[in-house]
């Protein structure tokens, strides 16, 4: 690394600037010079022509808590001649160039509402949510306008993680800035980087190297458990240096999709091993077409089918069995506890779990923290006491995610519940369909012993 006295921006991050595209996403660790870059080139191009510029960040209390300083302090560092620095906006009188500052949180409506904005910087975007994107992306609507985004990752679970990382959209260039790029780098930063290194490294990876956290520990299903299990059944072997056999019998998880914008979804598992992933379109007037859908998936393994018989997805059996395909059993989630008086962590099951659901959710990651135990640290467990995933499966890093995100809750008697699909959706967190198909297909030993109540399998 070296320094300079003479203003210029990082030469490592001049490529992101001249290349021409609709979302340009600057990411990493701190001490990286993205924001501080970012704020450079924007100040450079309002004094070189006409640019309308909207600094948005999730919360905004003042305005130095924008982008504001950091504009500021750039023009003064370049010495750009004519602008005009007010209490709350930033202009340049020659060019007409604007900079206007929102909190995304408190603000919204009213950036919904502008006009003409030439680019949209999103600084400190870890936190933005897609209902808030879905805003904010038509609202730069200008022929040629750019969406700036810059962001630290949190948890790899995020939505913009998701969004512009892992599956950016077209016209998007990524580029992701360590501090190892930043020629600018005082030696004082330099040194604590590297003490940070030394006390914890995993710390300073995220810190400063901008790996996103994979575990939650509020969730349900940590997120490294579920990277774990992928392709477990071929990294796995016996003490005696043979591969573990996780197989055993077919089973298909299928979530019935709900109106609106819901999907089907099926899981195809042999024994503990997800083969197969599967989602489509098909609302409650096509359930037929989707139950068939399903039992394609099941029928060339005569493969049970475990499916979601709550409302729409009441009639999935019926369907089946016009057809003669009767090795299927409903999942009503809200259902009672499978085996109510064994003990789970010295407690009855009826007086830990919620409802079946949460039971599912949890002996599903009882089995995935089993199976990173023993790829990780060598542990050894019974082939059914874990759960492989097959790199192979569609959807693959969705499913991760979907497995990772819904948090434990708890009853109004305090038992274990997992996160509805309402708290999900007020999180901006879309229907897990991958992962309740998973879910399910997983647990077909729970649903074993149905009971008949007014003509209809439930448990």
């Amino acid at each position: 690394m070296t320094s300079t006295n003479k203003p210029t921006l990082n030469p490592n991050l001049k490529h992101v600037w001249q290349t021409k595209a609709r979302n340009k996403v600057l990411y990493g660790g701190r001490s990286s010079s993205k924001s501080w870059d970012t704020a450079g080139y924007a100040a450079w191009v309002g004094q070189a022509a006409c640019v309308r510029f909207l600094c948005v960040r999730q919360f905004q209390n003042k305005i130095s808590e924008s982008v504001y300083t950091l504009i500021k302090s750039q023009i003064d560092r370049f010495g750009f001649d004519g602008y005009d620095i007010k209490k709350n906006t930033i202009s340049h009188v020659e060019t007409g160039s604007e900079f206007v500052f929102y909190g995304i949180a408190r603000n919204i409506d009213e950036i919904k509402s502008f006009e003409g904005a030439d680019v949209l910087w999103i600084e400190e975007a870890h936190n933005l949510t897609k209902q808030q994107w879905e805003i904010l992306e038509p609202t730069i609507r200008k022929e040629n306008s750019e969406v700036w985004i810059t962001f630290n990752p949190k948890f790899m679970t995020d939505f913009v993680y998701q969004r512009f990382i892992v599956n950016p959209p077209p016209n998007t260039i990524v580029q992701k800035v360590n501090y190892p790029d930043n020629p600018f780098l005082s030696k004082t930063m330099i040194e604590i980087i590297e003490n940070a290194k030394e006390e914890d490294y995993e710390d300073y990876e995220h810190i400063y190297l901008g790996v996103p956290l994979q575990d939650d520990d509020s969730v349900v299903i940590k997120r490294s458990w579920v990277e774990a299990c992928v392709d477990a059944h071929l990294l796995l072997a016996d003490k005696d240096g043979q591969k573990i056999d996780m197989g055993g019998s077919y089973c298909v998880g299928f979530d019935v999709a709900d109106d609106g914008k819901d999907k089907n979804a099926t899981s195809t598992f042999y024994g503990g091993i997800c083969t197969h992933i599967d989602e489509w379109k098909g609302q409650s007037d096509e359930l037929v077409k989707s139950s068939y859908r399903a039992m394609d998936a099941a029928r060339p393994s005569n493969a049970k089918i475990v499916y979601d018989s709550i409302g729409i997805g009441a009639g999935v059996g019926s369907n089946l069995n016009q057809v003669g395909y009767r090795n299927h059993i409903g999942f009503n989630a809200g259902g009672k506890v499978a085996n109510p008086s064994v003990m789970y962590n010295h407690v009855k099951n009826q007086d830990f779990f919620s409802n079946i659901k949460a039971q599912a959710w949890w002996l599903v990651a009882d089995r995935m923290r089993n199976t990173y135990n023993a790829i990780h640290k060598g542990m050894k467990f019974k082939p059914e006491q874990m759960i492989s995933i097959s790199s192979k499966v569609k959807y693959l890093d969705r499913l991760k995610s979907e497995l990772s995100t819904p948090k434990r809750d708890f009853d109004a008697n305090g038992k274990v519940k997992v996160e509805s699909k309402q708290d999900l959706a007020k999180r901006d967190v879309d229907s897990p369909n991958l992962a309740d198909s998973f879910i399910m297909g997983a647990s077909q030993n729970l649903v074993v012993k149905p009971q008949i109540i007014r003509g209809s399998i439930t448990i």
